[in-house]
């Protein structure tokens, strides 16, 4: 009986999925992962944040740098997602 090798990394992906724990880890990484997608200046003035159906809500302090943001929302919602390596938010919601 022939077995299949497989990565470490790919096992425990699989367990990670299975056991209900991919998503909540994801959405912890891309929250810590803010800060350097967006640099200083936006860090400095974000509050809180926290994923909700796949909607990533931001405070921002600065009505200004609020009203920048949303444009570019969806290239946010892209480099987010890449910089974790998986689909984890469909949108940003700025507040």
């Amino acid at each position: 009986m022939a077995r299949e090798a497989k990565s470490i990394t790919e096992l425990l992906n699989r367990y990670l999925r299975d056991e209900g724990l991919e998503t909540p880890l994801n959405q912890s990484r891309l929250i810590d992962a803010w800060p350097e997608v967006v640099g200083k200046i936006v860090s400095d003035n974000t509050g809180s944040l926290y994923i909700r159906n796949n909607v990533l809500y931001v405070e921002i302090k600065s009505a200004a740098l609020r009203s920048n943001l949303i444009y570019k929302r969806k290239v946010l919602v892209d480099l987010l997602n890449r910089h974790v390596g998986a689909t984890v938010i469909n949108d940003i919601m700025f507040r």
